[in-house]
């Protein structure tokens, strides 16, 4: 028996914008996960940022769908900042409490 109506298997793939203000300074992105529902991307984003411009700095974090025919989708994504909500802000905290070393935690991707 074969199923009908079912979404075929994302490609998935990350982008990950460091913005200053409003303005993109540097963007970097995972592998695309190809033909896959649960990806899992064990990868780390380091940047550079001098601590003086840290309260005017949001990380963006996108989780998109690689489409070969037309537009990559937005899956989800969330801002990491000072001024996020409540689970973003306890990250960047621990970003910027411990310089130089990963900070990994879970987030919900808003739409």
């Amino acid at each position: 028996m074969q199923a009908d109506g079912l979404s075929p298997p994302s490609d998935p793939y990350v982008k990950v914008w460091l913005m200053h203000k409003d303005k993109r300074i540097e963007k970097k992105k995972t592998v695309v996960m190809k033909r896959c529902l649960n990806p899992v991307f064990n990868e780390s984003f380091p940047f550079d940022v001098p601590a003086h411009v840290l309260r005017e700095t949001t990380i963006i974090i996108t989780v998109m769908d690689k489409d070969r025919l037309s537009r990559n989708d937005v899956i989800g994504k969330i801002y990491l900042s000072w001024k996020s909500g409540p689970a973003e802000v306890k990250h960047w905290k621990d970003m910027m409490g411990r310089p130089r070393t990963a900070v990994a935690q879970w987030h919900v991707l808003k739409a």
